[in-house]
């Protein structure tokens, strides 16, 4: 954006219930935006009281997203680095927790002169200041902020009033405001219910903001009718009641909105038709096309702590998904619980039917033998192996134990009386007992190996930098016994304190693989990660010749035993 132009505004609200997807409709206008050429940035603002979801538990809050500057955000700013070319930081993502922290700091410093410290304006213009230093800093043609929480929510107030009077200063033809909200389908009436979203917009237009634009989420088309009503009850045109239906993946929303002319809608009411006239989605549909049509497919496990709730791997989901496209692949995931593996005697049937598996990260020790378990399947049996973050150090002491015979090899985080601490907490966190932002955070460089898988996986880079989330490291102290005995070590940080990748040779595994950082939060859909798109091309290499295999037994044809068999008990 030249400096003469002003940073135009989208404001993202939600009403009815939570859960409706305001941040993929956000990300989602991004893209659109981006397919004309606008250059875009996106915001987050998130009314519950945590200074960052970084302490919250996956459960309630689902994945924690780690931008490069080691900022722990919103899951939402996932989909906005997927759907958009926007770079974020922690600056795209405040708090009610950290907005009244910024306050209370600068009263204690005697910046506000002794005045009393009201939500309105100091909270508020807190919030505003926010929201325009990231428009100042990146200087984007059309700003996107989205409100978490739903309105009529007490924590979300002084949010909404920010942007009313955002709205009110930059001035109509600058400000839009969107709300997502939902049209129920009531089955003993047998008929989608509009009163939800009348009462919704009537809640928002008594706090002073006048929605521009609704996206209606239902599970079945909005009639003409339905269309016309809610315009008419909600003040707003007929061509800004935008369907929101589900649809088979979510890189389809942005289609699906522009078939309805949103994007014409948003840029005629910021008057920036004449700039950006024309979009280009002819990328996104051919990515929407092998995501809906690719016919063959592989089967991954996806062995984790957290798979009750699948938001708390929502990146590693989406990135499989990328690399399936990349690979003209659907990849079809199995959430295994690893607690389950642990107590389970069959967990080698369990496992054999899978293509690969992948063990994400996590904190705790809960769940860990089971990890063990499905890793030391995935080394015998040869079935492609890919250790993310705790997944690598699960991965170190499953070949500590069984390979080099230190039968107690642990980690400190789950036995702090290890003879073999393999696996320790970092020498700069001793003695820190605070849980917020007490990590590894944020991109780390990273020297790869000459000849390794990992140096070819990243297309010949002899230096790559990742987004890291973790307190615990490898012990330096073992690298050569875990070497001597096979193990190699294909990454180390540029100022060697930390190891970042192991692998097995490919001469005794075919793809045996892991690194201490998060390759998921790299990955977007137009762009896969390279560690993703080589793990499930091995998971489809091994599919192959599996199926071979059983060509080959069901014609009686001679053949030689592979190792792909059942795991004895014993190395």
């Amino acid at each position: 954006m030249s400096e003469d132009k002003q940073t135009k505004y989208i404001f993202v609200t939600g009403g009815v219930v939570s859960s409706l997807g305001k941040g993929l409709a956000a990300a989602s206008i991004g893209c659109l935006l981006e397919t004309r050429g606008i250059k875009v940035q996106m915001m987050k603002l998130d009314p519950y009281i945590n200074v960052d979801p970084g302490t919250m538990s996956p459960f309630q809050h689902g994945e924690v997203f780690v931008t490069d500057d080691g900022a722990e955000t919103d899951l939402d700013l996932g989909h906005y680095e997927r759907f958009t070319s926007a770079k974020l930081s922690q600056a795209n993502n405040w708090t009610s927790g950290r907005i009244y922290l910024s306050v209370i700091e600068k009263e204690r410093r005697g910046d506000y002169l002794g005045k009393t410290i009201q939500v309105i304006p100091h909270i508020t213009d807190e919030i505003k200041m926010a929201v325009r230093a990231v428009a100042e800093k990146e200087r984007p043609d059309v700003l996107i902020v989205e409100i978490g929480g739903t309105v009529g929510d007490i924590e979300s107030l002084p949010f909404l009033e920010a942007i009313r009077q955002l709205g009110n200063e930059e001035g109509r033809d600058n400000a839009l405001f969107v709300h997502v909200t939902l049209v129920p389908f009531i089955a003993a009436a047998g008929e989608l219910k509009t009163k939800p979203t009348q009462h919704s917009v009537r809640e928002l237009r008594e706090i002073g903001i006048a929605p521009d634009i609704l996206l209606c989420r239902s599970d079945r088309p909005l009639s003409l009718d339905l269309r016309k009503k809610i315009a008419l009850f909600c003040n707003v045109q007929e061509n800004a009641v935008i369907s929101a239906l589900d649809v088979p993946t979510i890189y389809e929303v942005p289609i699906a909105f522009h078939e309805q002319g949103l994007d014409d809608l948003i840029i005629k009411n910021l008057h920036l038709e004449e700039q950006y006239p024309h979009a280009d989605l002819k990328e996104w549909r051919k990515l929407v096309s092998i995501i809906k049509e690719a016919t063959d497919s592989v089967k991954i496990a996806i062995v984790g702590k957290y798979v009750e709730l699948e938001d708390s791997y929502k990146s590693l989901r989406e990135a499989l998904t990328h690399a399936g496209v990349a690979n003209n692949l659907k990849v079809n995931v199995a959430w295994v619980e690893s607690e389950s593996l642990a107590d389970d005697d069959n967990y080698e049937s369990r496992l054999h039917d899978f293509d690969a598996i992948l063990v994400p990260g996590g904190f705790g020790k809960r769940g860990i033998s089971g990890m063990l378990r499905a890793i030391k399947y995935a080394r015998k049996s040869k079935t492609p192996y890919f250790g993310i973050c705790l997944g690598m150090q699960t991965a170190c002491i499953e070949f500590a134990r069984n390979v080099c015979d230190l039968k107690d090899a642990d980690s400190t985080e789950f036995n702090d009386e290890t003879p073999f601490p393999v696996i320790f907490k970092l020498r700069d966190l001793v003695g820190v007992n605070e849980l917020g932002g007490t990590m590894r955070l944020g991109a780390w460089d990273c020297e790869l190996k000459e000849g390794s898988l990992a140096r070819e996986i990243y297309g010949g880079a002899e230096r790559i930098s990742e987004r890291h989330r973790h307190r615990y490291e490898f012990n330096p102290e073992y690298i050569n016994i875990l070497e001597e005995k096979g193990l190699i070590f294909s990454g180390i940080s540029t100022n060697k304190k930390f190891v970042e990748m192991i692998e097995l040779p490919r001469e005794t595994h075919p793809f045996f693989i892991a690194c201490q950082f998060h390759p998921e939060y790299k990955s977007k859909p137009l762009a896969a990660h390279p560690l993703f798109v080589a793990f499930v091309k091995a998971a489809w290499q091994n599919r192959l010749s599996s199926e071979n295999l059983k060509e080959d037994v069901a014609s009686d044809k001679p053949i030689e035993i592979h190792e792909h068999a059942a795991v004895s008990s014993e190395e």
